[in-house]
């Protein structure tokens, strides 16, 4: 094989973990098959839900963001009947891509849903709360009741609070647990549930942090982050083995990129020299990573994608 066919090239350092073994000839990488198709992205109001959902949307996807005060792009004639404005929104569904945000914050969501409005694709802000999961069930509701079939979930949800563990607040682990684990399957479970009602072979992608395979070193008050982010490694893993098992073509992707300049970053790494000398990831970086691992064939799994700055002290 001509090396020249074998070369992925990207300004980043990426580790790919591929479920084929040996790829013969050039592999196509392609968007197309996500035309007209539904994506959800959770924790889309900022960071790397922001920057991926842009990215879906500018690619012609439907996007939903997760808001449960309905927001959407599409103008609706003001003399449509009421009763048909379903019928109205599926026709215009049916035209372009669809991207559905999952966020808490309302007011970021429909910032985010005015820019991109007049994009290809059409983007939808859901409030959703993913640490409840009676939010996350409703907004799946939603989606699938207005928007059509899920053929993507990206879990971006997350959050960090510094604590210690030998005299943390027992309120903070759990909120820890139940956005970045719990949330997380909740979110998993809606939508193969829906992918496999109707045939679709979907696709899944969490995304973790390199916190999910080695605590980072000098830093202070992790307290229950790596362990949120070693089990989310885990049900990535797990969940690929049972659907393996169950001949299902949907593919999960663990995705688990190093320091990026997102609201998350704690005050002491901001503070840090060495912070200031790196060039620091930016969150279109990682979304540009995971729009390479949806493009892959249908045949072809990205399992682990690991994402870091070149100089990388975490």
């Amino acid at each position: 094989m001509d090396i020249n066919e074998q070369i992925l090239v990207y300004p980043l350092s990426l580790r790919l973990s591929f479920s084929c073994q040996y790829l013969v000839g050039k592999m196509v990488i392609s968007f197309d098959r996500w035309v007209g198709k539904v994506a959800v992205v959770t924790g889309a109001s900022s960071g790397i839900g922001a920057a991926i959902s842009e990215q879906l949307v500018e690619k012609e996807l439907y996007a939903c963001i997760c808001s449960l005060c309905i927001h959407t792009s599409l103008t609706i004639p003001d003399n449509a009947p009421e009763l048909a404005y379903t019928e109205y929104y599926a026709i215009r569904l049916r035209e372009s891509r669809i991207v559905a945000g999952l966020a808490r914050r309302k007011d970021r969501l429909e910032d985010l849903a005015k820019k991109l409005s007049g994009k290809k694709g059409k983007f939808f802000p859901v409030k959703t709360d993913i640490s409840k999961e009676e939010d996350i069930v409703n907004a799946f509701k939603w989606i699938k009741e207005n928007l059509g079939p899920v053929h993507i979930l990206v879990n971006n949800a997350g959050i960090f609070k510094t604590e210690s563990l030998s005299e943390g607040n027992t309120k903070t682990w759990e909120d820890i647990l139940r956005v970045n684990v719990l949330g997380l399957c909740i979110a998993t479970r809606e939508a193969i549930k829906d992918m496999k009602a109707n045939s679709v072979d979907g696709h899944i992608v969490h995304i973790n942090s390199i916190a999910g395979h080695r605590i980072p070193s000098g830093l202070h008050g992790l307290n229950m982050y790596p362990a949120s982010k070693y089990a989310v490694r885990a049900l990535a893993e797990t969940l690929r083995l049972e659907l393996n098992s169950l001949k299902s073509k949907i593919k999960i992707t663990n995705v688990s990129p190093g320091l990026v300049d997102t609201e998350i970053v704690p005050d002491q790494l901001r503070n840090d020299k060495f912070y200031e000398e790196m060039k620091i990831i930016e969150p279109e970086q990682i979304a540009d990573g995971i729009i390479y691992a949806l493009s892959t064939p249908p045949h072809v799994q990205i399992q682990q994608l690991t994402i870091s700055p070149v100089l990388d002290f975490v």
